[in-house]
């Protein structure tokens, strides 16, 4: 393990998206990242599907053998608001990124640009401005897979930063063991977690993470109401039926020990901020390394496909 910065500042992102609306989604990402920014944070995580929001509870029509029209229109309007990558939006995203001179991991819809096909993705913004890393969820969790499509490129990329190398896993990826093993045989020291996971057994699995990876996790969930799904969408009956609350968040950070850097924030948008001590990482990998002096590679392989 290389020499890395001693002191990481994090921004977390609890926040809340525009929902069905990529422009307002990406301008208060800009909002956000310089808000944290005049703050001193040096990585800044948004949540999963950030923009254009997390369409929790609709069904877009989908039935077994069937498809309703209404139901299509309203994944016409979510399809329209999914971003290309790159794109205009993340070209905003990136100039934000380099004119604060930060990190910055963000959720997206994507729309591929040929296909047309849309992906879960979460893209790292370099202090450059550049787009360093595109990690497309592996697979879609149960009825999302009649949204987006599994992952078919760069499967677990990973950006080397000042404070050790970060990689993402999106939601409920984290419980495939072997690709959380891909991120720690990379050497992953800030384990990036955007998902929507507000439920209490989520917080278990965090800690059990950066626990067994001796890693930072990054849990960084959003915050949704009822009331902020778009008027004009047509299967209203299903938004009717959702709780007040929709996602309660629940974003936190846990050390390498398994201990809260942060509690959890529940029920509001938040902005989480922390001083992230790199060194506990290499200190907590003396009596176990998942993937180095604890491992048995004469006895258990990880084979990785990643073309």
């Amino acid at each position: 393990m290389k020499d890395v910065k001693k002191i990481c500042k994090i921004a977390v992102i609890q926040a809340a998206p525009v929902m069905f609306d990529k422009d307002a989604c990406t301008q208060k990402a800009v909002d956000l990242i310089q808000e944290a920014s005049r703050r001193g944070a040096q990585l800044m995580v948004f949540p999963e599907l950030f923009i254009p929001g997390y369409p929790y509870g609709m069904t877009f029509g989908f039935r077994v053998g069937s498809r309703s029209e209404e139901g299509r229109q309203d994944w016409k309007l979510y399809l329209d608001n999914s971003i290309l990558v790159p794109g205009k939006e993340t070209e905003k995203i990136g100039m934000a990124a380099r004119e604060a001179g930060v990190y910055v991991s963000i959720g997206v819809s994507e729309r591929d640009g040929v296909t047309g096909t849309l992906y879960n993705t979460n893209l790292f913004f370099s202090p450059r401005g550049s787009l360093v890393c595109v990690h497309r969820k592996l697979k879609p969790t149960g009825a999302e897979r009649v949204v987006w499509g599994d992952a078919d490129r760069g499967y677990f990329p990973v950006e080397d930063t000042p404070w050790g190398v970060m990689g993402s896993l999106i939601c409920w990826e984290s419980y495939m063991p072997l690709a959380r093993a891909a991120l720690y045989e990379k050497g992953v020291a800030l384990y990036i977690s955007p998902n929507t996971n507000d439920n209490p057994e989520w917080q278990s699995t965090v800690q059990h993470i950066a626990l067994e990876g001796r890693c930072y996790f990054i849990n960084c969930d959003m915050y949704i109401t009822r009331d902020m799904y778009p008027e004009s969408l047509c299967c209203r009956d299903e938004i009717d039926g959702l709780p007040d609350t929709v996602c309660r968040g629940g974003s936190c950070i846990v050390d390498p020990y398994g201990h809260y850097v942060t509690e959890p924030v529940w029920d509001k948008e938040a902005v989480i901020y922390a001083d992230l001590e790199m060194d506990r990482v290499s200190a907590s990998r003396m009596e176990f390394d998942v993937c180095g002096h604890y491992s048995r590679p004469d006895v258990l392989r990880l084979q990785i496909d990643d073309r």
